[in-house]
């Protein structure tokens, strides 16, 4: 009998610290970006990919004139999405609204690919490159680990 009370002392206790080990549940990481304007969003991108990227005066007008345009797509679409969210039931897109979203969804990668490649050098795109594929790379781990904490 003293045996199982131990037994089964010892395994609350493990199961009291794997759940304490997961903590709770993270906020929302970009809640500061929400609080700032397009205009700060886009400098702080610039400068960010000017110290890893190393632009000139020019390309750095450039690039921030690319990232304010891209930023304010991306609160529009927010935006979009938010009003849609309150109108509607949350429902599932069929099969073709996927596909056209998804469409639209690369369709604007590509173009601001191309566009990125306008202004920056080869070795400067191909650096991007390979950290848009660490990125993505590192928020796949990121999810996968999420999803497996359940």
């Amino acid at each position: 009998m003293k045996k199982t009370k131990t037994v089964l002392a010892v395994a609350l206790l493990f199961g009291a610290i794997v759940v304490a080990q997961r903590g709770a549940p993270k906020e929302h990481k970009g809640k500061f970006h929400h609080e700032l304007t397009v205009e700060q969003l886009a400098t702080l991108k610039t400068k960010k990919m000017t110290l890893a990227l190393d632009l000139s005066e020019k390309q750095q007008q450039q690039i921030l004139e690319f990232n304010v345009a891209n930023v304010q797509f991306r609160k529009d679409k927010i935006a979009e999405r938010m009003e849609k969210k309150q109108v509607e039931e949350r429902s599932e897109p069929t099969s073709e609204e996927r596909f056209a979203m998804e469409n639209a969804r690369l369709d604007h990668m590509i173009a601001q690919q191309q566009e990125l490649k306008k202004i920056l050098t080869d070795e400067q795109f191909d650096l991007w490159k390979k950290m848009q594929l660490q990125k993505h790379a590192h928020n796949r781990r990121n999810k996968q680990r999420e999803n497996r904490r359940g």
